[in-house]
């Protein structure tokens, strides 16, 4: 029996240990859907922003000057 005790003794251990584990990666987890939801939130915004933006005229580099002349 001294070896069934011995080995239940490491399985809790190792049950412990992993359970430990999955809290770590779920915190990890949750902090990085927060951090892919803040981000999409300001894609959105800078398109929408950028969406309201009137585009410029268009002008051809070969029309303009250097800026040396």
């Amino acid at each position: 029996m001294p070896h069934d005790d011995d080995r239940l003794v490491r399985l809790e251990l190792k049950t412990s240990d992993l359970d430990d584990w999955v809290e770590r990666l779920n915190e990890q987890l949750y902090r990085q859907q927060q951090l892919i939801e803040r981000l999409q939130a300001e894609v959105a915004r800078l398109s929408s922003r950028l969406d309201d933006t009137s585009p410029a005229p268009f002008r051809s580099l070969l029309d303009e000057r250097p800026p040396h002349y």
